[in-house]
């Protein structure tokens, strides 16, 4: 692969960190979703699908795989949520997010261990 996947994703976090800085002056609403866009997962699926070009069942084993690890994220937020309207500062509150979200991991993969997904 050239460079070009590599610097993609350095060159797309800068603008959506910079766009949320601003975006949050005027809009919270905005940054937030300026914040949650899919960025990563187009790229990853670029990166698998010009990896695996000749297995067919690469594509969809990781979209299953997306499927399966966007709770952890989910649950990152809804702790980061509850601790910042509790009044948590800064630190603890994303201490907080990624440990829920370390245990979400947790609990997939010992779920998909037991169901086999």
């Amino acid at each position: 692969m050239t460079k070009s996947p590599t610097l993609l994703p350095l060159v797309l976090s800068f603008l959506v960190l910079t766009a949320v800085m601003v975006l949050q002056r005027s809009s919270r609403l905005a940054a937030a979703l300026t914040a949650t866009m899919p960025l990563t997962i187009p790229l990853a699926l670029w990166i698998v699908a010009a990896g695996d070009q000749d297995d067919p069942q690469a594509m969809p084993e990781f979209t299953r795989g997306l499927l399966w690890s966007i709770w952890p994220t989910v649950l990152f937020v809804v702790v980061i949520w509850a601790a910042s309207r509790a009044g948590w500062r800064l630190a603890p509150t994303i201490g907080a997010g990624y440990l829920a979200w370390g245990l979400g991991v947790l609990a997939i993969l010992g779920a998909r261990r037991v169901i086999g997904g």
